[in-house]
């Protein structure tokens, strides 16, 4: 077994126990939003709207998404460079990044953005307050699908990473044992 081998099996292994701490902080700061923020946004449109700007003033999800969601981009490449030897884990990771790119960050920018926009910057000064409602209401079931894709993306991620976690412990028991520990004495 070579050095580089094992020393692209250890960086792989790295950045993917990083990439699937990202994903399920990710999707765990998803659910509280959904059950914790959400409620308190959308139960009173447009003013909960106006309600919810002034608390989200300091900072609000768009300071965090962004930048998770980048770490989780960087981190989930990284482990399919280095881990793409590996078979076993290599579509359950491609899986989970093409799913966060498309069910977080395209879904975001084609979707949810215009609608932020329409509900939090321009609000009731651009839009009646009906439009207002039917924006949020469709912001809201667009969220499920975000849920779900972000849900999928973890199980995803996870799955791959065990995958490289056995073939990492596998090789290391394959170096441990050599081919002459099984000859036959005399």
């Amino acid at each position: 077994m070579k050095l580089q081998d094992v020393n692209r099996r250890q960086i792989s292994f790295v950045f993917s126990l990083v990439y699937v701490w990202v994903v399920l902080l990710h999707l765990g700061a998803l659910v509280f939003e959904t059950l914790i923020i959400y409620p308190d946004i959308f139960h009173d449109v447009p003013h909960s709207l106006e309600v919810a700007m002034e608390f989200m003033v300091i900072r609000g999800p768009g300071d965090f998404f962004p930048p998770v969601g980048m770490l989780g981009l960087l981190s989930g490449v990284a482990t399919l460079i280095f881990g793409w030897r590996v078979k076993s884990a290599r579509y359950w990771i491609l899986g989970s990044v093409l799913l966060m790119v498309v069910g977080e960050f395209l879904l975001s920018v084609i979707y949810f953005w215009p609608r932020n926009t329409i509900m939090f910057t321009e609000g009731t000064a651009v839009h009646s307050a009906a439009y207002l409602q039917q924006t949020a209401q469709e912001f809201q079931m667009g969220h499920w699908l975000r849920v779900g894709a972000s849900a999928v993306a973890s199980m995803l991620a996870f799955t791959g990473f065990l995958r490289l976690y056995r073939d990492r412990i596998s090789a290391r028991i394959r170096r441990e044992i050599s081919p002459t520990d099984f000859r036959e004495e005399p």
